[in-house]
């Protein structure tokens, strides 16, 4: 016979069991009973509200608040729903029109062709008018359908309003492209006002270099659209001959905003490090920071101020490494004084510096290889290639410059020369690097040896040219 559990309940225990249960249950009942009573007194407390609006829409005629419907016209208080046909409350607002079609205008022949888009020169068929069309190219488009970066562009030129950036007339899209060139994919097209030049092309193929009081007028020109993109809080991020834009009247237009963004004041601590193309990219670009500025597209325009005065790009590097080296060698090798902020960068743990670099004036390197500028020529170029992007001048600052004061004065636009149109003839690639793709990621420096860069220099005048060596 099996003895019992000495963890066996006893008749207390049963009893208390019990109990317990009975409680509980009641405290259920109650708390329904309660829940009920609530619903009960909100949907009175509903109704009654209900009728004092009624009361008072029917008194005064003034619409109930909270209204969700329209009233019918001649109608004061709030429609009611009659077999189902409830009119939503409408606001004013601005129409928003449908694009048009990419059939409205006929494509007169192929201008370039760019990173983010391909140009050609078209002709509206209702107006005559010629125009430039910029398709977003179709591999860049991200999941969503559209670009980003002509998402941007679109968001930017519609609100830029300057007469030194390209105006947008319109966007227009294409379901069937046969007009302008066979794509399987849909297609958006920017439809910007035509320009006959660009500054590249006008460089490669004129016959002598600009005067000085032209060189002055487009600087002052690209400087004057610069600064308006800053005061609204954007950075071009790819300023280059090619995107500068140039008609026949002496008027000089930035466009291609394909790497343009907004940023705010604080700018964003972390930016996309690759931006600008290679040979008009500072620096601190190179050396891997991300966070930067104004001053990158301050020191695109002091490469291109160099450009317009020798019609060749001042850096011609074939790589980040040989980039940042051409740069050293005009601008001298960084120090704490001249950049003290330079080795906190990513990439300048690769650099090899001499120990005693001897004192550096650049100045001195400008002067003698741009012998054409003046005192205040060469001060305003050594300020915009400064190493150190807090040492470059702002835009509004630059215009402010006495370069732009003294003899010979930027020459009028009406006396411009011209020049023949090379993009209503022929389909062109200029001979430089692309623009960076957006979502590539930015190339490491390997370890550079620049500490030979002043006999290097010394052999350059030789004519002996001047090696980096990668160890």
């Amino acid at each position: 016979m099996a003895s019992k559990s000495r963890w066996a309940d006893t008749e207390e225990d049963t009893a208390l069991a019990a109990k317990l249960k009975k409680e509980k249950e009641e405290k259920r009942r109650l708390k329904a009973e309660k829940a009920r009573r609530g619903e009960t007194e909100r949907q009175a407390r509903l109704v009654g509200q209900q009728e004092q609006t009624n009361t008072a829409t029917e008194d005064d005629g003034r619409p109930p608040k909270r209204r969700k419907t329209t009233p019918e016209p001649g109608q004061g208080g709030a429609s009611t729903e009659k077999d189902g046909d409830v009119k939503l409350l409408r606001f004013p607002s601005r129409p928003w029109d449908k694009c048009r079609s990419v059939e409205n205008y006929d494509c007169l022949n192929d201008i370039a062709e760019g990173t983010y888009g391909m140009v050609s020169r078209a002709k509206e068929i209702a107006s005559g008018r010629v125009v430039a069309l910029k398709r977003l190219k179709a591999e860049l488009m991200d999941r969503s359908g559209l670009p980003v970066t002509g998402l941007r562009e679109i968001q930017i030129l519609r609100d830029c309003k300057h007469r030194n950036v390209v105006s947008l007339q319109e966007v227009v899209v294409g379901d069937d492209t046969s007009k302008i060139e066979k794509y399987n994919a849909f297609s958006i097209f920017l439809v910007l006002e035509f320009f006959e030049h660009d500054l590249k092309t006008v460089l490669e193929y004129m016959p002598e270099p600009f005067l000085l009081s032209e060189v002055k007028l487009l600087l002052y020109q690209l400087t004057s659209g610069v600064a308006y993109l800053h005061d609204h809080w954007i950075l071009h991020r790819d300023l280059k001959t090619s995107n500068l834009l140039l008609n026949n009247r002496g008027r000089l237009k930035i466009a291609d905003f394909g790497m343009a963004r907004y940023v705010g004041d604080p700018a964003p601590e972390k930016l996309t490090q690759l931006v600008v193309t290679l040979w008009y990219r500072a620096p601190e670009l190179l050396l891997g920071t991300r966070s930067y500025g104004r001053a990158v597209d301050m020191w695109s325009v002091g490469c291109i101020f160099a450009e317009l005065l020798t019609r060749d790009p001042v850096f011609q590097g074939s790589n980040e490494v040989d980039q940042i080296t051409k740069i050293f060698e005009l601008c001298g090798v960084p120090t704490s004084e001249t950049w003290p902020t330079f080795r906190s960068l990513p990439n300048a743990r690769a650099l090899r510096l001499p120990p005693k670099p001897p004192p550096a004036a650049a100045g001195s390197v400008i002067r003698a290889r741009f012998t054409q500028l003046t005192n205040a020529g060469c001060a305003l170029l050594s300020d915009l290639l400064a190493l150190d992007p807090d040492r470059r001048p702002s835009a509004h600052e630059m215009l402010q410059h006495r370069y732009f004061q003294e003899d010979p004065k930027p020459k009028p636009e009406s006396l411009f020369p011209t020049f023949p149109s090379k993009a209503g003839q022929e389909r062109r690639r200029l001979h430089e690097p692309h623009a960076p793709i957006r979502g590539e990621e930015a190339a490491e420096l390997g370890e550079v040896d620049v500490s030979g860069i002043f006999q290097g220099r010394e052999k350059e005048e030789r004519g002996g040219g001047f090696q980096l060596r990668m160890v």
